[in-house]
Parts: structure tokens; sequence; C-alpha cells
């Protein structure tokens, strides 16, 4: 059961994730679920919907290194 002082973590960083992704509330809820299940997590989607920006902005957010993978179907 994650501590007052936990949940306010997690709430400080949903809040600043969603400030700076507007109209993506699931994709931030279902980022931090990842993140809290430490699990891995593939974000899949056609051009322009803002993934590579919100991956950024949550490891911005954590204090995190940011690493980009690219694969194409090719490889």
């Amino acid at each position: 059961m994650p501590t007052s002082t936990q949940k306010e973590a997690i709430d400080q960083l949903q809040q600043y994730v969603n400030q700076r992704l507007l109209g993506q509330k699931l994709l931030v809820r279902r980022l931090l679920i990842a993140l809290l299940a430490d699990g891995h997590l593939l974000v899949e989607g056609v051009p322009g919907l803002g993934k590579t920006r919100a991956i950024k902005t949550l490891a911005t957010g954590l204090e995190a290194y940011f690493l980009r993978l690219i694969c194409y179907h090719q490889i």
C-alpha cells in the first residue's frame, strides 16, 4: 500500500505530465501504471500523436534518462 507521500509524488507527476500533454489523460494514466508496475512499455501509433513528447515529458518529470528506440518492420 503506498504511503501518503508516495501518493502525493505520483499525483504531482501525473499533474506535471497532464499539464504538458493536453487531452492525453488516458495515455498518461497508462504510462504511470506501467511505471508503477515496474514493466516495459511499447508506445505505438501513427505519426503526430505525441508519443515521443509524452515519454520525454515523463522522463523529465522523473529526472530520468530518455532513450528512444526506432524499429522498422523491414528489420
